[in-house]
Formats: C-alpha cells, structure tokens, sequence
C-alpha cells in the first residue's frame, strides 16, 4: 500500500502540459484549426519528409518525433520517437532523405530516415565544433537553395559584446565541412526562410531584455549579401543604441530591419507561404510565430501573425491566430509554422505540447 500510494503522489506531482484550447483562438473569417497532434511534449522547429513525413523537434526531454497522417485525414495517426537523449534538440532540418538534428553544441544526422521510421538509426555526428553554451543555444537549422545548411550562433547573454564566435548566421556543408559566416550582429534568429524568386534570406531575431516594456523591438531582416552586420551589441532595432555598447557607434553603419515586430514579442519560426489553399493576399506573405513575451509588465506576442509584402516593402502586419493568451495567462506558445503541400499550414506550440492545422475554406 505505501509503495501505491507513492506511485500515486509522483504521478500527482508530475508537472502537466496545458491542454490546447482551440475555443479560445481567434482566426480571419474563413480560417479554421484543429489539433493535428497533441502528443509532441515540447514541440519546437517542424521540418517536412518527402514522403509526408513530419518531423518536430522539442526542447526538454531531448526527443525528436516523427508524425504520420497515413489515412491523408489531416491528423497525425502515429507518432513515434525517433530519436531521445539529446541536448536541445529544437531543430530538424530534412535533405537527400536524411533528417538533420541540432543539439547545441553538436548537429546530428538520422540517415535515410523515412525508411526506417519503426527502427530509426542511431543519429550520426555530423560536427561538434558549435558553441556549448546553452544560453540562446537551440538552434533551427535549415537548408538553403544552395544545398548548405544554415545555423544560428545565438549570444550567450542578454547583451554582451560576445566577440567573433557568436551572435550571427553560419552556414556549412552537409557533411559539416567549409564554414562560413552569412551575417554578424544577431542576437538570436530561431527562425528563417527564403523568399520565392529573389532566394533571398530572411530571419526573425530577438531583441535584447530589461530596456522596458516597449523598447526594444524584436526584427524581421532580410540578408541581401554575405557579410551584413545587424547592429548587436551596439544598435537595436536599427535606431536604438545600447546605453551599455552603443556608445561610439552609430545606428547607420548596421542594416536596420525591414520591419520592427514589437518588443518582446520573442518572434521565433517564419516561413514564406506558397500554397494555393489560403486566399491569395497571402500567396508571398510570411508567416511569423510569436512565443511570447516574458519580460514585459503587460504581455504581448503569444500569436501568429501574417507579413504581406511587395518585393521587400512591407505592405500590412496582421494577426493570423490569437488567443493563445487572455487576461495575462497563457495556455499555449506558437513556435514554428510550416505551410504543407495541401496549402494548410501547421504551427507547433511547446506550451501545450501540440501541432496545429490550419485550413481556409469559405
């Protein structure tokens, strides 16, 4: 009996996972979502397999996920664990059939993975020279049209002048050769796509904590050649020096943002939208999801918003799906979005541990 009744208060002490609450979202007339899985604890980056595979990273446990819609119902039927033990794994990243993993210091590789979903392979290093601190150290990883993979260096602070191994955007190889730095002056990108047509890189970035509620703004930059500089430590938001770095520089020597997201919004996944299911205004727009804030009196971010733009003018910033938080209290934290081959678009969320699905039918 006192070995049952201790199973029953470990079990009652174990911390619980907000449930999704989809009667509290908020969508543009037409929008609709739904839960494609609720069983993905700590969900983080998404990255899409070539045979329909959806694959998550997560914070935390250390796990990584593989979700399968066999039934092309627009919900995840199994999910499995691909993978587990891993040091913050948030970023997947898939190519030539292969899933790429990062784990702060180290990225990892699950060779030909769809095949093999039941009896994954054990994850192959790819490199270990990355950063070991774990401040800003998750890392979403990408490939770019070039065929590199792109990862962020993240600050290993709040605001520090961390010198030339930090706060930018690498890209490598597959098999983790020929580094590069793309941009320097970044804070902290846990998020980036590429825009149809000009292939140009675009990357949201976290502004720096404990200037107040309203200063500064987290950004949505655009990379137009190798080798810009962003301004951290020294300028924020592209006209704001830091009263600790900024002094003898000057805000027009960094490239300033295309567009100033709001402060402390913790802006993470964007991704360009190219489907044919949402109404056209938003055919070559980005889709942002904002974690949310926690250093703020009054909090802001917690939602999903749309970016529409002409060539690299932004047109309008508006919200796609709210509700994640009312009055002060949060349920659910967006995290990454990742539009599907059907036009719908998924969004993780780690609060709740759930993907989403949205859909638009009139």
């Amino acid at each position: 009996m006192r070995v049952l009744m201790s199973l029953l208060l470990a079990v009652v002490s174990l911390p619980l996972l907000a449930a999704p609450r989809l009667d509290k979202l908020t969508l543009p007339k037409g929008f609709h979502i739904a839960v494609y899985s609720d069983q993905v604890s700590n969900a983080r980056e998404i990255a899409l397999g070539s045979h329909g595979t959806v694959f998550v990273g997560s914070s935390g446990a250390g796990k990584v996920y593989a979700l399968t819609d066999s039934k092309g119902a627009g919900v995840a039927d199994q999910v499995r664990v691909i993978a587990s033990g891993l040091h913050n794994p948030i970023g997947v990243a898939f190519h030539d059939g292969d899933l790429y993993v990062s784990a702060v210091s180290r990225i990892f590789v699950l060779r030909d993975i769809e095949q093999h979903l039941d009896n994954p392979p054990k994850p192959q290093l790819v490199t270990d020279k990355l950063p070991d601190k774990d401040h800003h150290g998750g890392r979403f990883l990408a490939f770019g049209p070039d065929g590199k993979l792109y990862v962020p260096i993240g600050a290993p602070c709040n605001i520090c002048n961390p010198g030339p191994d930090y706060a930018k955007l690498t890209r490598m190889n597959a098999d983790g050769s020929d580094w590069q730095d793309v941009a320097t002056g970044i804070r902290n990108s846990v998020g980036f796509d590429w825009q149809p047509g000009t292939k140009r890189l675009w990357f949201t970035d976290n502004g720096r904590d404990m200037l107040g509620d309203d200063i500064p703004s987290d950004e949505l930059n655009e990379i137009t050649r190798v080798g810009q500089n962003f301004g951290y430590p020294f300028c924020h938001q592209g006209d704001l020096l830091d009263p600790e770095f900024g002094k003898g520089h000057a805000c027009k020597d960094y490239t300033p943002p295309v567009l100033k997201l709001g402060a402390h919004v913790a802006s993470l996944g964007m991704r360009f939208y190219e489907g044919r299911q949402f109404p056209a205004s938003y055919r070559g727009a980005i889709l942002v999801a904002e974690h949310g804030s926690w250093n703020r009196t009054k909090k802001s971010g917690y939602r999903v918003m749309t970016v529409r733009l002409k060539g690299n003018k932004v047109l309008s910033y508006e919200p796609l799906i709210t509700g994640f938080e009312q009055d002060e209290s949060a349920w659910g934290r967006p995290v990454d979005v990742q539009p599907m081959p059907d036009g719908s678009v998924l969004v993780s969320d780690d609060l709740a541990g759930a993907v989403y699905r949205v859909t638009y039918q009139p």
